[in-house]
């Protein structure tokens, strides 16, 4: 099933208009714009794709006449395979070529990077055992979100939590304002607000964590823990018959991912895929 384009046509032309706010100086000056030309993608080194629909979109929102996408985010390619061709006038490629290449390369390695992590945590996985979630932070660079998730999701991953408004997740800093006789009542509370949404805690060692969960937290969300603490946390919460998904954040990385799967975390949060080295992408355009 293709990818949707995250990134609407008044986003994408945005872009457009970011990279050229009054029109290609050089094209229009050498009186080349409206030569018929082609220009086509390839991939340098291996990846995982991402917001290759973005890139097509955003080329013929530049004038092209004809895109062809053979590869769709999501999918592996090779070094030199053809990740996009398109044929138009020269104005239109030359506009669209460096944002479009640029935007396939960082969103490409956030992509492969994410996949990276995804596939390292399902190696830990003993017979049965479902992998844990690999979900990205919001630390994204501001302004980048959509291309952020787009690139996370083609990736195999998913958004920890896209924004504030989305996602009941308490920190230590929600909790320093509550005194200690309100902290279990606020977090029953919070379930009860927002039923159609699980309650996360974020917790600072174990027995904070056990002391969540029997107050109602759904998810406890560990801040640099070590895999062993999951561990023992994972023992201790079956003992007591508590309910509570564990979340690891921060150092998540394909070095650790494995472990924290057998230690039984059940989602691992991760900034890393965001500071990723971009993918390379080559570029050749050409008269038709």
């Amino acid at each position: 099933m293709p990818y949707p384009c995250l990134l609407d046509d008044t986003a994408l032309t945005a872009l457009l208009q970011e990279d050229a706010p009054y029109g290609d100086l050089t094209t229009r000056s050498l009186g080349i714009g409206e030569r018929p030309g082609r220009m086509r993608f390839y991939a340098r080194g291996p990846r995982t794709v991402a917001c290759a629909e973005e890139a097509a979109r955003m080329i013929e929102l530049a004038g092209a006449e004809r895109v062809h996408q053979p590869k769709a985010s999501g999918e592996q390619a090779e070094d030199g395979e053809l990740l996009l061709e398109a044929h138009g006038p020269a104005g239109a490629l030359h506009l669209a070529w460096k944002t479009a290449q640029t935007l396939m390369e960082y969103a490409a390695g956030i992509a492969t990077a994410t996949r990276a992590i995804v596939e390292a945590a399902a190696s830990g996985c003993g017979p049965g055992q479902a992998a844990p979630v690999v979900a990205c932070t919001r630390k994204n660079l501001p302004g980048t979100r959509a291309i952020a998730q787009a690139a996370v999701t083609a990736g195999g991953g998913t958004m920890h939590r896209l924004g504030l408004s989305e996602t009941l997740l308490v920190f230590p800093e929600h909790r320093a304002f509550l005194a200690p006789s309100e902290q279990d009542p606020r977090l029953a509370a919070l379930a009860r607000g927002a039923p159609e949404k699980r309650v996360v805690v974020e917790v600072p060692d174990h027995e904070a964590a056990l002391e969540a969960a029997a107050a109602g937290a759904e998810v406890l969300q560990l801040e640099k823990c070590p895999p062993e603490t999951v561990a023992a946390l994972t023992e201790a919460l079956q003992a007591r018959d508590l309910r509570g998904l564990i979340a690891v954040a921060g150092g998540v990385s394909t070095e650790n991912a494995g472990a924290y799967a057998q230690a039984g975390a059940a989602v691992l949060v991760t900034s890393a895929p965001y500071f990723a080295a971009p993918r390379d992408v080559s570029v050749q355009i050409e008269p038709a």
